[in-house]
């Protein structure tokens, strides 16, 4: 879903991402990239959240990075960054269902060892 106040941010170009390169960028930027995800799809998050949402997205799908991707061990270090402190502004929203979601998805992609709760 592209959104004209977020046109940098689409489904396709997130979920290209993330399974691309779901196991090089790890467990934790996966996560938390799904708990933003999550979050967003939910009627009750509001608008100012769901823009913090979208913005750190767009960031990790991004082609260009402040530190780019395929450096190894540091290329995810910035999309980490965003995405933590996307997760901590919006926090609020991302419930045990956005978790539940989130791990099940972590579950399928890195097997029931990886997922936290």
């Amino acid at each position: 879903m592209t959104t004209p106040e977020h046109t940098a941010y689409s489904d396709s170009s997130f979920w290209e991402k993330l399974k691309g390169f779901a196991l090089k960028a790890g467990r934790e930027v996966i996560e938390k990239a799904l708990y933003l995800y999550y979050a967003a799809q939910r009627p009750e998050t509001p608008a100012w959240a769901k823009t913090v949402i979208y913005g750190a997205l767009a960031y990790f799908i991004s082609p260009l990075d402040a530190i780019p991707d395929a450096i190894p061990l540091a290329g995810y270090s910035d999309d980490l960054g965003a995405l933590a402190a996307a997760v901590a502004m919006v926090s609020l929203y991302i419930t045990a269902d956005v978790k539940a979601q989130a791990k099940q998805k972590l579950q399928s992609w890195f097997g029931s060892e990886a997922a936290s709760d």
